[in-house]
C-alpha cells in the first residue's frame, strides 16, 4: 500500500499540515481493503485515481476531484446510504484536519454527485469525478465482465431477481442519458467501448 500511503501524504500535504493526516490516510486505505470488497477494493481507487489524474486540465479544482475519489466508497456495504456515509465520513475527516471549508464541501458535494453519476451541466469537477468512476465501464470486454461478476459478489445479500432489476435499471439510466461520460477527452476514448459493454450486458439480463 504504499503507493497509496505516498498519494495521500502528497495530496494532503498541499492543503494541511496537520500531523494526524498521516493517520487518517491509513484508515480510509484500511477501509477500502476490507475483505467484503471484491469491486470496491483498492484496485478500484488506484483505477479512479489514475483516471482523475488522466482528466485532470478537464476539473475546475482536481484536488477537490482527488479527495472525493479517495472518499466516495470510504463506506460501502451495498446499501442505499453508502455515498451519504461516506460524504459524511470525508466531511468530519477533513474539518478535523483542517482543511478549507469550501474544499471541504466541494468534496462532499462531488461524492454525493456520485449517487447518479448526472452531474449538471457546466459541473466541470462533477464530470471528471463521474468519468473516472465510469471510465471501468469502458474496459476490454473479459475485463468488464470479471468486474460485473465482483459487484455482484459484494450484494450476496441481495436475491438474484431483486438484483438483475437493479442492474437492468442502472443500465437503462446509463443508456438512456445523453451519454456514458460528460468530458470531450472520456467521451472520444471511451464511450464506444462502454456503450458496446453496457448494452451486451442489459442483452443478458433481458433474454
Amino acid at each position: 500500500m504504499q503507493d497509496l500511503d505516498e498519494a495521500w501524504a502528497t495530496l494532503l500535504s498541499r492543503h494541511t499540515d496537520n500531523p494526524a493526516a498521516a493517520e487518517v490516510g491509513r484508515d480510509v486505505i484500511a477501509s477500502w481493503a476490507e475483505p467484503h470488497r471484491r469491486y470496491h477494493s483498492v484496485e478500484h481507487l488506484r483505477d479512479i485515481l489514475s483516471r482523475v489524474d488522466e482528466l485532470a486540465e478537464f476539473a475546475d479544482d482536481a484536488d477537490a476531484v482527488r479527495l472525493a475519489a479517495w472518499y466516495h466508497d470510504a463506506v460501502y456495504g451495498g446499501l442505499p446510504d453508502d455515498e451519504e456515509r461516506s460524504a459524511r465520513r470525508a466531511e468530519q475527516d477533513l474539518s478535523r484536519l483542517g482543511l478549507e471549508p469550501q474544499l471541504v464541501d466541494e468534496v462532499a458535494r462531488l461524492i454525493r454527485m456520485t449517487i447518479t453519476h448526472d452531474p449538471a451541466p457546466g459541473d466541470h469537477n462533477g464530470e471528471v469525478l463521474s468519468d473516472a468512476d465510469l471510465a471501468a465501464l469502458a474496459m476490454p470486454r473479459d475485463h468488464y465482465v470479471r468486474n460485473t461478476a465482483a459487484i455482484r459478489a459484494e450484494y450476496t445479500h441481495v436475491p438474484d431477481d431483486a438484483f438483475r432489476r437493479g442492474r437492468v435499471q442502472v443500465l437503462v439510466a446509463l443508456l438512456g442519458g445523453p451519454g456514458v461520460f460528460r468530458t470531450d477527452y472520456a467521451r472520444r476514448e471511451w464511450e464506444a467501448l462502454a456503450q458496446g459493454n453496457l448494452r451486451a450486458e442489459l442483452a443478458t439480463l433481458t433474454d
